[in-house]
């Protein structure tokens, strides 16, 4: 498995760019750096061209010129899962952390994020909202090696749904941050780049 060129970081359902940054200055990997921005998200400008998740999987893969990693938070897990489904030639490895990974979570007891965040962000696009594609009986096609980043305080998405994760993805290794929530791979930002990094670096 050839090392990653960049490291491309996508954020949550929010946009927020500044999530990935604690950990991703804490990283040894020498791979150029990326933090993706959402249009319509965080201050960037909207693009008439983007209706959903499946654009925004694409717009990442016109920006992937050589083997890449992918390292996403959240709803940024199913894009980059997308993608990676796309063009798995164009990603080296994939970093995942509490997301659902393009799985439905309706037998995960998990709960619903998306009225919460509807009501204090109305000027948003809804596109991570109403995204309901399950992308699961795809999964299994994809044999690149995978980081699960999950944490044993999220009820947005419960450890069962990374332990479901890496039960379907071919190459996977699971972490369980003691006392993460939904904000781990930032909170926990020096435990989690070693992780990132070993990971990048197999």
């Amino acid at each position: 498995m050839p090392t990653p060129s960049t490291l491309f970081f996508l954020p949550g359902a929010l946009g927020r760019t500044e999530f990935w940054q604690p950990a991703a200055g804490l990283l040894t990997c020498p791979a150029t750096q990326d933090h993706v921005t959402w249009p319509g998200f965080g201050g960037a400008p909207r693009d008439p061209d983007i209706h959903g998740v499946d654009d925004l999987a694409s717009r990442l893969l016109a920006r992937i010129d050589r083997p890449s990693a992918l390292i996403a938070q959240s709803m940024g897990g199913v894009v980059a899962m997308l993608a990676a489904l796309r063009r798995p030639e164009l990603i080296t490895h994939l970093v995942l952390s509490v997301t659902s990974g393009g799985m439905r979570m309706d037998a995960f007891d998990a709960q619903d994020w998306r009225p919460a965040t509807r009501a204090a962000h109305p000027d948003l696009p809804d596109w991570f909202a109403s995204y309901h594609e399950d992308l699961t009986p795809r999964l299994a096609t994809l044999s690149i090696p995978t980081l699960l980043l999950w944490g044993d305080a999220d009820p947005i998405s419960p450890v069962a749904v990374g332990q479901r994760l890496a039960s379907v993805l071919p190459r996977t290794a699971l972490h369980v941050v003691r006392g993460g929530g939904h904000d781990l791979a930032c909170a926990f930002a020096s435990e989690v780049a070693p992780l990132i990094d070993r990971h990048l670096a197999s």
